[in-house]
């Protein structure tokens, strides 16, 4: 599939965080010397080290090693394996990127590390999303894995907090990729995450399923504490942890539980200990333990109370598949704990099993969404299954007054005006001076407010993160900033990149001398002489490992680097 075919086939709402890929555009001669030699080293590192299953995935889902893979490579590969990819510009929305996985569709950013960063980047680039990710897809049982952990992920409640982070997250990794940016805006930014991680509050659903991912999908190792292989895309795209990690003194090994999610971590220093999965099988086993205590699961007055505790656009779910998306402020519950009325405030949207109800997309009412929870007095099904007839029995007429005592003690009156009715259920009561009181006779709704619309249902049976229809209810924009800004190519550097490339081809070595002449401190130029082998030169060769020698000496900071090459 071409980039536009895959767009086309995506959620609307989805394919504004896809960027395109104008490959002659985006990368330098300079950024493809890069990658081959990140390729060359990692391929050479983790030939013994990472799972079998690496190498293998590389050639499988069109990660060559000698070019940065272009979107239409990956995807004719990736499409005989049922799986898709685009491409984005750096960090997108957490709840995006899992939904993009639960479509079986790898997010790939955009941009080529600097040379600056070669061991490490604080952004997302497409060494690590292509050759970390890509691979082990070819592995079925971890693909579903990854699938279904987008499933569950696009679930996940998210605080307040954690949007908050993330916007600092992304802020940070922009200003320090973006080249000339002045050392007090970057501490200024490293403040301002520092702060709201030293926020103390219990950590989200969302939070506690990434620190999982983290430390399987970004960091997870394979077999047992003893005898392992890397698998994890932050271990497999990383120069310098891929090797560190391996060191048993310095990171411990731990045998993975559902337990790693109190684990906390910290993107900008090497991992102090790592988890250890029997299988692909056990990272599912994991993953659905937690899941199975997650508030889309369990629903109820408690997963209620955490759509409350997080502040963000939440969805409730009653048992007839009605569906509530807003803020949720309060529930009210019986003397045994079951939730009986829930309240939201600000845009709320009414829909059935996903898809927004025609006319009821994202309202502001006046004081706030409210309704009922639960059976009617002497009313033997939920209120839902009765028929028209049935409900003209109970006195429950279009136009006429109505008094609706539920069992709880809630108790609507007003004028029905309406009953919305889709697969044979009674979905939604609308109703014109309608009063709503509670057991005490506090009024929850009064008729100043306007028309109220009451959901039926007997419980809530689900509570996720996010809006119901996400077409129709958007929570997520793609920021224009989101990725950093590229310098203006240097048609010097780049020449001189392309003369080492001739060199294979005899063609004459007076260009390249001239390029080394002119740029002494380039060790990436040096290495890609270097990495022609008999091909390249002896003098050349012998001149290129002298002047990396020297790099070296005079930058302590290359040395990890350098040693690679020689």
């Amino acid at each position: 599939m071409t980039q536009e075919e895959v767009v086309a086939s995506l959620p609307t709402h989805l394919r504004p965080f896809v960027a395109v890929q104008d490959y002659r555009q985006q990368y330098t001669a300079q950024d493809q010397a890069l990658w081959r030699f990140i390729m060359r080293h990692l391929v050479r590192q983790l030939r013994d080290t990472a799972h079998p299953v690496y190498l293998e995935g590389l050639a499988r889902t069109g990660i060559a090693l000698d070019h940065i893979p272009s979107i239409d490579e990956m995807n004719a590969c990736l499409a005989q394996l049922g799986w898709r990819a685009v491409v984005v510009e750096g960090f997108i929305p957490p709840a995006i990127f899992m939904e993009f996985q639960a479509l079986r569709v790898l997010v790939i950013a955009l941009d080529m590390r600097s040379v600056e960063h070669v061991v490490y980047t604080p952004a997302p680039d497409i060494v690590h999303e292509a050759a970390g990710h890509a691979p082990f897809i070819v592995d079925v049982d971890y693909a579903e894995f990854l699938q279904r952990f987008g499933e569950i992920g696009m679930r996940a409640i998210a605080s307040r907090r954690d949007h908050a982070q993330y916007e600092a997250i992304r802020e940070l990794s922009i200003l320090k990729e973006t080249p000339g940016v002045e050392p007090q805006r970057i501490a200024a930014a490293e403040q301002a995450l520092n702060a709201l991680q030293a926020v103390e509050e219990a950590p989200s659903e969302a939070a506690l399923l990434a620190r999982l991912h983290w430390w399987t999908v970004e960091y997870g190792l394979v077999g047992d504490v003893a005898d392992y292989r890397l698998f994890g895309a932050g271990l497999l795209s990383s120069l310098g942890e891929g090797r560190h990690c391996l060191d048993d003194l310095q990171v411990r090994k731990l045998p993975l539980t559902v337990d790693a999610v109190s684990q906390t971590y910290d993107i900008t220093r090497e991992q102090p200990q790592l988890y250890v999965t029997r299988s692909c099988r056990h990272l599912s086993q994991v993953l659905e333990e937690f899941a199975a205590t997650m508030a889309y699961r369990v629903g109820g007055a408690a997963a209620l109370r955490q759509a409350i505790a997080a502040g963000t656009v939440c969805t409730a779910e009653y048992d007839t598949g009605v569906q509530v998306s807003g803020c949720f402020t309060s529930v009210l519950c019986d003397a045994v704990g079951k939730a009986v009325y829930m309240q939201c405030v600000g845009p709320t949207q009414i829909a059935f099993q996903g898809a927004e109800i025609y006319g009821h997309g994202t309202t502001t009412h006046a004081e706030g969404f409210g309704s009922p929870i639960g059976k009617l007095k002497d009313f033997t099904r939920c209120l839902s299954e009765y028929s028209v007839d049935e409900l003209k029995a109970h006195n429950i007429r279009i136009g006429k007054p109505v008094c609706l005592e539920f069992l709880s003690g809630i108790t609507v009156r007003g004028y029905l005006q309406d009953v919305l009715r889709q697969e044979h259920r009674n979905l939604l009561l609308s109703f014109s001076d309608c009063t709503v009181t509670d057991l005490q006779g506090e009024v929850l709704f009064e008729p100043a407010w306007g028309r109220y619309d009451m959901a039926v249902g007997g419980a809530i049976c689900s509570v996720f993160g996010g809006s119901a229809d996400r077409a129709k209810y958007p929570l997520y924009q793609p920021v224009s900033s989101a990725r950093s800004p590229r310098a203006t190519p240097d048609a010097e550097l780049e020449a001189a990149y392309h003369a080492v490339a001739t060199l294979a081809l005899g063609a004459d070595q007076a260009p390249v001398v001239r390029a080394l002449d002119a740029r002494p401190e380039d060790w990436l130029l040096r290495a890609e002489v270097l990495a022609l082998g008999d091909r390249a030169p002896a003098t050349l060769a012998q001149r290129a490992r002298r002047e990396l020698r020297d790099i070296g000496a005079a930058h302590p900071e290359l040395q990890e680097v350098l040693a690679l090459v020689s």
